[in-house]
């Protein structure tokens, strides 16, 4: 192909930048004849290049301009290389591993103007080795292997020594950044000590990025002309009183900064990015910038309200108040009739949604002002505004109300964002037939409503479409994919449209994410979106009424790499089709009618992150193959699968494992032993054999652990008391033994720090939920629970405060643990249907969050404590069928709300809400008499011998009678065959339902 470029001979650039060039593979020249040897421009940055690449090029000898960026160029480069490009004037070699210039001495490049040699590996010799640029007027040097302090005359003890610098006369912008330093671990702590600022006349800007800063008096002069500054440390560049441009950032100066740049009058452009600064803007320092063209504030904790000194600033081009603390109205800024940009996001200032503040500003092209309050104005006036914006973002908070009237008159614009602010009205057609140039168009999260009819000529430079979360209906257009051939993004997910999709999404050749999810659309996938779409990268149709095959044979979606085709009606197999995207990291099918065997070939796509396939008719054994992937995700909860888990199934990076409801049998034996970082194992519902291992309590990261209905024995591991992050623990319906280990700990999510969320809990995405310490969190994949008698799925934000125990129906014995502390903030407790005795520790009057507590069906015994009254968030308690006795709990607050269910099979217990009250009846023990003080009212002795008297002369009587008579002794051995053939029967129904009632749960 590179014999094309033989027609191309006058040609003077070429940019081939971005590809995944490896070589250039052909000569610049023939016997005959020299090719593109009038090439002044190149730039192959971005590509695979190594750095044989110069002798390629070497015919190019009319170079000026020679763009080597980001490829693979390793180690040494040869002078002898660079030096046949005699005219070049740029050469940029940034982000490569270059570790030097061999000879250092060696470089012959007296045009060139600008070297960037940032992100390589050069040490301190780089320096001697630029000593001969004699021309330079821009050099970028940084990320490299240097070290040291940075003196430019070079003091004793210093590694880096500038001195060579002198030869760049007309060194006119420097940037050093990213250095590394043997004194310190932080690059904050840099110094940069300008001692011989004459060396470099000319400079008129430096760029500082990682390294402090300082000049004295007697350094002023030597910095005249220097007009542009940025560093990022804590630095105090304010003696230069000629600066025309400053940037600081992540430093912490505070307001005292703004005082310091008042004092600098000439100041036309201002940075102070992440500055620490605070309180409001109602300085004398601040409003003295009247000269300002630029100004950057974003990323502090600014508050208050706009000065009205904004009125001044009529040299303002460009404005960024975002992400600070500022509040009131935005009319300060309506004289700034030079702006072209405005940023005012992440604040709490109130915004009117017809701006009219902005109207008279004229050059006003860019407006953005995310995450403030916008609101409908009580009158509104019908006028025109001045400005013809690109650009603007509106997305939350408030209420818009319909279409604000100035849009109607803007016709050139490229980025809308009107998200979140409860928009009303239809799909605005009017506005794509008026903005012919847009490019982003995004009406998310709003209450439009009504048929989404594009009434609009084609429209061939609009990229991103995001209807989502609206009130649309009726079908999707058919025509959809020739009005807007040019989308790589569409998104018209959770809407009312129905019907089938059309067929016309496969002409856009150039989608990449397409979310149809959460509609009802029906019908199958077209076979045109299949083939057509080959860049789409995320499918989204999630949650509609879809059917049959998934994917036919006519298959070209290789590059997908997120499928989501959950909570629909996809019946057959698996398609083999799939096994082509390689790139695939997410696949979701559950909730379908998938069946057949899970595929084999699953395990060979090496970037396969998550798999879910829950709630299908797959079957067949857990694919050996799975052992290969790294996983982070894997459901496979609710089908058919058994046999046993490989032992070689323990995923370093999962974080989510869910294969309830299954038929896996046999033991755990080492699965899941190396996956540290687990956060939810749920293997409950199976038929799972063995102990509990031990190496559970080396998963540190274990929330959420589900071996419920399984056939586990053995006792509680004394290891899981190593489990500090653990939320929900269920046991249940299993052949435990033993007791319950008293370290055992229960926590929340809540409790824990916002890192290890975001870190571990891969389950964990992104909400809209109000703001709060977990508001950008959201748990997706359901765990089932049992509480207050009845069996729910958790899923979503609420996990995130849900903790609870359950160890029922298992053969648990001894006391219940006295220690409460490791479980304080639990929600639900069931140790019913167990063998446990002993009393209610009087501790669990400090289970304030207790919801639900169930320990009916064991042997305690003792009274119910009465401070248990105080757990006001009880709504679920049983302590049905133990040998309590005394009085139930007062009859007050939630304990009013219990019924006789919650205390039968109490014999000896008394008081509401049972049928038996605890009131006594007979003399007082005051009231008797002195002589019967100890024995009551009789003689105990004469009792204890008539009884026994009495007793003996019964046996005898009756042993005699029946020995005289045969009739009356074949009379009582019958009776006493009945009296054991009712026992039998009272201990069948009233003994053995207690172990039925804990099978069938």
């Amino acid at each position: 192909m590179w014999t094309e470029f033989i027609s191309f001979i006058n040609l003077k650039e070429l940019y081939l930048g971005s590809n995944e060039i490896e070589s250039l593979g052909f000569s610049f020249y023939d016997k005959e004849q020299l090719w593109l040897n009038k090439l002044e421009v190149l730039d192959l940055s971005g590509n695979l290049l190594n750095s044989s690449i110069f002798s390629s090029l070497a015919p190019l000898s009319n170079l000026k301009s020679l763009h080597l960026s980001r490829n693979n160029l390793k180690g040494a480069i040869h002078v002898k290389d660079l030096n046949a490009f005699s005219y070049l004037k740029e050469l940029s070699l940034w982000g490569n591993k270059v570790t030097e210039f061999v000879p250092s001495q060696g470089l012959r490049l007296m045009n060139l103007t600008l070297l960037d040699l940032d992100g390589n590996l050069f040490d301190n010799t780089i320096l001697s080795s630029l000593s001969t640029l004699s021309n330079l007027k821009t050099l970028y040097l940084g990320g490299s292997n240097l070290e040291g302090t940075i003196d430019i005359k070079g003091s004793s003890g210093c590694k880096l020594r500038l001195q060579s610098l002198y030869l760049f006369p007309s060194l006119k912008t420097l940037f050093l950044e990213e250095f590394c330093f043997n004194d310190s671990h932080s690059q904050t702590n840099c110094n940069f000590r300008l001692q011989s600022l004459d060396l470099f006349p000319s400079l008129k800007t430096l760029h500082l990025y990682g390294v402090n800063f300082s000049v004295s008096h007697s350094q002023i002069n030597s910095l005249s002309k220097l007009e542009d500054l940025t560093i990022t440390c804590n630095s105090d560049p304010f003696e230069l009183k000629n600066l025309e441009s400053i940037y600081i950032e992540s430093s912490s100066h505070g307001n005292n900064v703004l005082q310091k740049i008042g004092a600098m009058p000439s100041i036309k452009s201002l940075t102070l990015r992440d500055c620490g600064l605070n309180g409001t803007l109602h300085t004398k320092g601040f409003c003295g910038l009247t000269n300002l063209k630029y100004l950057n504030m974003r990323d502090n904790k600014l508050n208050g309200t706009l000065p009205e000194c904004f009125c001044n600033f009529t040299s303002l081009e460009y404005l960024d108040l975002s992400s600070n603390q500022l509040s009131g109205d935005v009319s300060a800024l309506k004289s700034l009739t030079s702006l072209i940009a405005l940023r005012l996001s992440n604040n709490y200032f109130k915004i009117p949604s017809s701006l009219r503040f902005f109207f008279n500003l004229s050059k006003l092209k860019s407006f953005v002002a995310d995450n403030n309050t916008v609101y409908v104005e009580s009158e509104m006036q019908s006028l025109v505004p001045r400005f013809q914006l690109n650009e603007i973002s509106l997305s939350c908070c408030g209420d818009a109300g319909r279409f604000p009237d100035f849009l109607y008159h803007q016709n050139d614009l490229r980025y809308v964002d009107l998200s979140n602010i409860n928009l009303k009205g239809e799909f605005p057609n009017w506005l794509l037939q008026n903005n012919t140039i847009l490019e982003r168009l995004v009406l998310a999260n709003n209450s439009l409503l009504g048929p989404s009819e594009f009434s609009f000529p084609q429209h061939t430079d609009l990229t991103y479409l995001d209807i989502s979360k609206n009130s649309f209906y009726g079908k999707v257009p058919i025509e959809i994919g020739a009005k807007l051939p040019s989308l790589r993004h569409l998104n018209i997910s959770k809407n009312n449209f129905h019907g089938y999709i059309p067929a016309s999404i496969g002409d856009m050749n150039s989608l990449e994410v397409l979310d149809l999810s959460d509609n009802r659309l029906f019908g199958g996938l077209p076979e045109h979106l299949a083939m057509g779409c080959s860049l789409l990268h995320s499918l989204v149709l999630s949650n509609n009424r879809l059917q049959g095959q998934m994917f036919s044979s006519n298959f070209n979606l290789t590059n997908l790499r997120k499928l989501h085709l959950d909570g629909n009606h996809f019946s057959g197999k698996i398609p083999d089709c799939l096994s082509n995207c390689f790139n695939l990291s997410t696949l979701d099918v559950s909730n379908n009618k998938l069946s057949g065997e899970l595929p084999r070939w699953m395990g060979s796509m090496s970037r396969l992150e998550e798999i879910v396939m829950a709630n299908n008719h797959l079957e067949g054994p857990f694919p050996k193959e799975f052992c290969h992937l790294d996983l982070k995700l894997l459901d496979l909860s609710v089908n058919n699968i058994f046999g046993r888990l490989p032992s070689c199934f323990s995923p370093l990076r999962i974080s989510q494992v869910h294969l309830s409801r299954n038929k896996l049998e046999g033991p755990l034996t080492n699965a899941f032993c190396n996956s540290t970082i687990l956060v939810t194992l749920d293997l409950s519902n199976n038929h799972l054999t063995g102990k509990i291992p031990n190496w559970i309590g080396n998963l540190s990261q274990l929330s959420f652990l589900l071996l419920n209905n399984n056939h586990f024995e053995g006792g509680i591991p004394i290891q899981l008391c190593n489990l500090g992050q653990l939320s929900l623990i269920d046991l249940s319906n299993n052949n435990l033994s033993g007791t319950i280990p008293h370290c055992l700990k229960i926590t929340t999510l809540n409790e824990i720090s916002p890192e290890y969320v975001f870190h571990y809990a891969n389950d964990i995405a992104q909400s809209q939920a109000p703001p709060s310490r977990f508001a950008e969190y959201n748990i997706d994949e359901p765990i089932e629970f049992t509480s207050k008698n009845k069996s729910y799925p958790y899923k979503g934000r609420i996990l995130i405060y849900l903790s609870g125990i359950d160890l029922s129906c298992n053969k648990l014995t001894g006391e219940i643990p006295r220690e409460v502390k490791s479980f304080r903030n639990i929600y639900a407790l069931n140790l019913s249907h167990n063998n446990l005795n002993g009393p209610i520790p009087l501790s669990f009057s400090d289970l304030k969050q207790i919801e639900s507590l169930d320990l009916s069906h064991n042997n305690l015994s003792g009274k119910i404590p009465s401070q248990l009254v105080g757990l006001h968030y009880l709504s679920y308690f049983s302590v049905a069928y133990n040998n309590f006795s005394g009085s139930t709990p007062a009859w007050t607050a939630q304990f009013a709300t219990f019924d006789e269910s919650s205390y039968v099979g109490n014999p000896l217990l008394c008081g509401k809400p049972l049928s038996k009250s605890c009131s006594t009846f007979g003399p007082s023990p005051s009231s008797l008499p002195k002589a019967s003080a100890d024995n009551g009212l009789i003689d105990m002795t004469a009792f204890y011998v008539t009884f026994v008297v009495a007793y003996l002369m019964t046996i005898l009587s009756i042993a005699c009678v029946l020995y005289i008579n045969p009739y009356w002794r074949q009379a009582w051995f019958y009776y006493i065959g009945a009296i054991i053939n009712r026992c039998y029967y009272f201990l069948e129904d009233h003994i053995l339902p207690k172990r039925l009632h804990c099978g069938n749960i």
